[in-house]
């Protein structure tokens, strides 16, 4: 595990936030702008695992690179550069650890959901349909089997947990009350068109986006596409020439880590279970297939 990088502590930057997965630098100077870390770390049901994935950083780095540009003429997004020859000064003495895996990106207030977009029915989204045709407020077809296609794409915003805590799903209602009910609008929007034009594109590659997280802040009462974008730590990726309804879909994402995960005697709270280095490998192998598949290039 030499290789990977589990934590960062950058001398001559503040660390602002450490999340489950990057950390968060203000740069000296440069009052307008944070510098983002992808970490090797990963997390599932909202618990950071003890062991790293090496090279997972770069992936998602790579793959969010890919899509900020795909996906720049439905909104903006905060990305300034991730060539760290043009980062600030105070970053150059950590170049070697930040090449590849790290955003020089524009502050912004990031908004205080996260914006779940659905086009298949899965994960929690499937446990709660077993119990009720309504989810989060929208009456689903009768009938529908595991990893069927909804017939509309929804968007289901969910509360931002703490760390170690649980996001929630909420209703369409209560998101109109905590940001408004035109900055709710205009938030379902964005994503859903972000998800449209992403699925369609994937499709082409042979990958079925079945669900995905997206992240928006305000910059002067602007609406901007944050964090990161259509990885397969915020997304579930399914190959398509394996797709078939009515089960679990193998995926390109942590399902098979949560899958593994599901077969141990854990409650899925902190400490996380140590994981076996062919869980470490096998899920390593998945990130790198999606972003060849995806973006025709290595990981």
């Amino acid at each position: 595990m030499s290789d990977a990088v589990i934590k960062t502590d950058f001398e001559g930057l503040t660390l602002v936030h450490r999340g489950k997965v990057r950390d968060m630098y203000e740069i000296p100077g440069h009052d307008d702008k944070l510098l983002m870390v992808a970490s090797d770390r990963i997390s599932a049901y909202d618990v950071v695992m003890e062991d790293p994935i090496p090279g997972k950083g770069k992936v998602l780095t790579q793959l969010s690179l890919f899509w900020f540009d795909l996906l720049g003429d439905i909104v903006e997004n905060h990305l300034i550069t991730a060539d760290v020859n043009e980062f600030p000064e105070a970053c150059q003495p950590h170049k070697e650890i930040l090449d590849g895996r790290s955003m020089l990106v524009m502050k912004t207030k990031p908004l205080p959901v996260e914006c779940i977009v659905r086009g298949y029915i899965s994960g929690s989204f499937w446990k709660a349909y077993q119990k009720s045709t309504v989810v989060c407020g929208f009456q689903l077809p009768e009938g529908m089997k595991e990893s069927d296609r909804f017939p509309t794409i929804l968007f289901t915003p969910s509360t931002k947990a703490e760390l170690g805590d649980h996001d929630e799903n909420i209703s369409l209602d209560r998101l109109q009350e905590i940001v408004g009910p035109e900055r709710a609008r205009k938030i379902s929007e964005i994503s859903i068109n972000l998800y449209d034009k992403a699925a369609e594109y994937a499709r082409e590659k042979g990958i079925i986006i079945a669900d995905t997280k997206f992240e928006l802040g305000e910059k002067d009462g602007r609406l901007v596409l944050i964090d990161e974008v259509l990885t397969p730590d915020s997304s579930r990726f399914w190959p398509f020439d394996e797709y078939q309804p009515g089960k679990s879909q193998p995926s390109f994402d942590k399902q098979f880590l949560r899958d593994y995960l599901s077969t141990l005697d854990w409650d899925k709270n902190p400490p996380a279970p140590v994981l076996p280095a062919e869980i470490i490998t096998k899920t390593g192998e998945r990130y790198q297939e999606a972003v060849s598949r995806i973006t025709g290039k290595a990981g």
